[in-house]
């Protein structure tokens, strides 16, 4: 199964319980994604998404130096995002729910 728009429209769930569990740059976030078993998702996505999300402001952002290299912007949630994340988890526990079901069901009938 190609699991690209699955992805999609996931993705800034799946990045609002990241950020939710643990402030993080860009790359951090992305890498927990990935870590957590979401290996197909792309820099890309996830960096727009990031700028999405705080734009909206479901994310907050701050700037932290670094001495190995150029400063990096953390995001953290905001309260309108935990909000936000608490919805959408609601959302997917219906939605993965009633998939689940149609799938086993139709499994049932063959």
């Amino acid at each position: 199964m190609d699991t690209t728009q699955l992805l999609k429209g996931v993705l800034d769930l799946a990045v609002l319980a990241v950020v939710d569990a643990e402030d993080g740059y860009g790359y951090d976030v992305l890498r927990r994604l990935r870590a957590g078993g979401l290996d197909g998702v792309g820099d890309a996505s996830v960096y727009g998404t990031l700028r999405r999300l705080y734009a909206s402001g479901a994310l907050t952002s701050y700037v932290v130096p670094s001495d190995e290299g150029p400063h990096r912007k953390y995001y953290g949630i905001t309260t309108a995002g935990r909000a936000l994340l608490a919805q959408q988890r609601d959302d997917w526990g219906h939605f993965s729910t009633t998939v689940s079901a149609l799938l086993k069901n139709q499994g049932a009938t063959r």
